[in-house]
């Protein structure tokens, strides 16, 4: 069935991987990222570690969780797990019933931060991921905004360096390719883009992305960090 909001396809100029990945890329291996950490996402974690701790469960991250409806569901789906749903995004974040972050029900904890940050101070406190999912996120698809997609992202090798088995899924074939590209380049091994079929939609953007009739991709890898 069709929504009646539907949403459209995603469109741009560029026809394929876009020619610069590969040298970001290579930049990317040979020096990090120093970058000045958000003041308020480093608060944000400091107040996550001893739920973390506490816990003594493996961790799935599920980033960029918007209003948190994924994480609720990845929480049913990983009942043994700490599942942490991450969005800079007080609007989102908005539509759960938190008074103040971090938020937690059952297996699940919330927290507003800034994405950049969390995954550099989560690699710092040396965290080990289990599970690491990114549903959905902006394609931005002009070429001129090619750094602003994660795999393009200074931060990209930071999100590597977590490990555990790692998942993107987005409706824009390109943007599948290059992440998947991304991956192999930081592995060492051929990673690919597969498409996706599915009956229950982890978030909102995956329903109305499934109910407007969007192909839809997933990049999965797993790695012990980089």
């Amino acid at each position: 069935m069709r929504a009646g909001n539907d949403s459209r396809k995603v469109r741009s100029s560029q026809a394929g991987i876009h020619p610069r990945l590969d040298g970001l890329l290579r930049r990317y291996r040979e020096s990090e990222w120093s970058q000045p950490l958000h003041s308020p996402s480093c608060r944000a974690f400091e107040a996550l570690g001893p739920l973390v701790e506490a816990a003594h469960r493996p961790l799935v991250l599920d980033a960029g969780c918007g209003t948190g409806q994924s994480t609720r569901r990845l929480a049913e789906r990983f009942p043994d797990h700490l599942v942490i749903g991450v969005d800079k995004s007080g609007d989102r974040l908005g539509k759960l019933p938190a008074r103040q972050f971090p938020w937690c029900e059952k297996n699940a904890v919330w927290l507003r931060a800034d994405l950049t940050t969390f995954w550099r101070l989560a690699r710092r406190a040396g965290w080990t991921v289990d599970r690491h999912f990114l549903l959905y996120p902006n394609p931005w698809p002009k070429p001129g905004q090619l750094q602003r997609r994660w795999h393009a992202h200074p931060v990209f090798p930071e999100l590597l360096a977590l490990g555990g088995e790692l998942e993107m899924r987005c409706n824009w074939k390109i943007y599948a390719d290059e992440f998947a590209f991304a991956v192999s380049r930081f592995l060492g091994r051929p990673i690919e883009a597969a498409s996706l079929a599915v009956d229950e939609p982890l978030s909102p953007f995956e329903r109305k992305y499934r109910d407007s009739g969007h192909d839809l991709y997933s990049v999965v890898s797993r790695s012990s960090g980089v």
